[in-house]
């Protein structure tokens, strides 16, 4: 039990998570009452994801679980698999983060018959996918490893992609790039994101960090790639030498990712949702719904956006990279400092940028160009904290070999937010006869609700102190 260190450097030294389970009239080790109430005080001095009446997370089952944990926070093996993590997020996240390009350039030419909101139900049905399958996937990591489902999930991708670039008809895209390139998405996110957390414990903020930075490094690449391309080969060789990237990227993946604690005994494949009996799981996943709600929106219209104000095209395509660059930074940064004060405190640092971005920035200054690119690279930087910080908030309340179910599980319902999220957002711009004030104002709204509910969330467990580490 996370002691198999064979493939691992000499240098690291594990650090030891030890639950102590002391004697219950109740409670067996790795079961739980549900009629019992939630211990306010629950991870109040413990950085381990225990609470401190020895008992895991509060709706785990039956489930008996590891009794002693150890992470080996570094060494060769777990370092390749946050490379893993970081080849299979490149593919599938980048392309998530250049539905921007994609959309832009489908609704101008192929779909130019269909309304802006109509053609954003292509895009938002990958982005509702590629979390809503998670379901079943996040249980299923747990109980089986990633194996089994990084290699359809490549598969999936990559054809998705290839058959990208022969189609013309709006239900060839539907098909393609909103469900099969959905569900191939979700099988690559979820187990990359959970599998990172089997080797990291007190350095799991910065890991999950480095290896989603592939999504954002990913959105500035293909959208630049994708630009050159589309005036030198057409719509067709560009997006097929993008699919021979990511099939090459994928490779690696395969090759890299593996997790390293055993599934608890009986662990079962099916999701549970008696997990939401946790008030603060609850309310953390109402926040992280409205997150999403308003973070693909700029992602999806930003390009758009420029185009209305008067941008020429090169400048509006170039704009989706930029904020992908600064998300690059908002992963890797905000990960560290989270492991000095906290995830949850560094995801609301996060989201008082994005709500600063979007009233303060983008809402009075946006028609400039000095305007529109500082608030790409705020949104950027604040929203890629917010992506690569959230699984490490989820990971706060629940037990390690339980992570894949609670991530799984939570994201299952944002999904219905990526579902609706860019179609509500192009009816908004149609309802304010073309122009965004509408929109930006929306988009700024869901990330002040989100702060409240992640609030919220901390506060159920840590009180409401705003610098209470968590």
């Amino acid at each position: 039990m996370g002691e198999r260190n064979e493939a691992q450097d000499a240098t690291p030294q594990p650090v030891s998570v030890t639950e102590n389970q002391p004697e219950h009239s109740n409670h067996e080790k790795g079961k739980v009452d549900f009629s019992s109430s939630p211990n306010t005080q629950l991870f109040v001095a413990q950085e381990d994801g225990t609470s401190p009446d020895g008992r895991s997370d509060a709706d785990s089952g039956p489930e008996t679980l590891l009794g002693d944990e150890t992470y080996p926070e570094g060494g060769l093996q777990a370092w390749l698999v946050v490379l893993g993590a970081w080849c299979a997020l490149l593919a599938a996240l980048g392309l998530m983060n250049s539905i921007g390009s994609f959309q832009t350039y489908v609704a101008t030419n192929q779909l130019s018959a269909y309304e802006e909101g109509t053609v954003g139900w292509i895009f938002s049905l990958f982005s509702a996918l590629a979390f809503f399958c998670g379901i079943y996937i996040g249980p299923l990591f747990d109980r089986f490893g990633p194996r089994w489902l990084i290699l359809p999930g490549s598969i999936c991708v990559v054809a998705a992609v290839m058959i990208l670039s022969v189609c013309t008809e709006y239900w060839h895209f539907l098909l393609t790039f909103g469900f099969l390139n959905g569900v191939g998405t979700s099988l690559l996110f979820t187990p990359s994101i959970t599998a990172v957390g089997h080797f990291f414990r007190d350095r799991r903020g910065l890991a999950s960090g480095i290896a989603s930075t592939g999504g954002g490094v990913g959105g500035v690449i293909f959208p630049l790639m994708l630009t050159n391309l589309f005036e030198r080969v057409g719509w067709a060789w560009a997006v097929r030498i993008l699919g021979f990237l990511c099939m090459f990227l994928l490779i690696f993946a395969n090759l890299l990712i593996r997790k390293r604690l055993p599934a608890a005994k009986n662990a079962s494949p099916h999701p549970d949702f008696r997990i939401f009996r946790d008030r603060a799981f609850a309310l953390l996943t109402v926040g992280v719904f409205l997150l999403e709600f308003g973070l693909f929106i700029p992602l999806a219209y930003i390009s758009s956006y420029a185009l209305s104000r008067g941008f020429d095209a090169t400048f509006a395509f170039q704009i989706l990279p930029i904020l992908n660059a600064g998300s690059v930074f908002g992963r890797v940064f905000p990960g560290w400092l989270a492991d000095k004060i906290g995830p949850y405190n560094s995801n609301l640092m996060s989201l008082c940028i994005t709500i600063f971005g979007c009233y303060v920035v983008w809402l009075p200054f946006g028609g400039t160009t000095p305007g529109l690119v500082i608030f790409a690279v705020l949104f950027g930087f604040a929203t890629g904290n917010n992506i690569s910080i959230t699984p490490v908030c989820i990971s706060r309340l629940c037990h390690t070999q339980h992570y894949g179910r609670y991530y799984a599980t939570c994201y299952t319902i944002v999904s219905i937010a990526c579902l609706i999220g860019i179609p509500i957002g192009g009816s908004i711009v149609q309802a304010t006869d073309g122009e965004y004030w509408g929109l930006i104002v929306f988009v700024g709204l869901t990330q002040a609700l989100a702060f409240v509910f992640i609030y919220a969330a901390k506060a159920v467990k840590v009180g409401w102190k705003p610098w209470t580490k968590f």
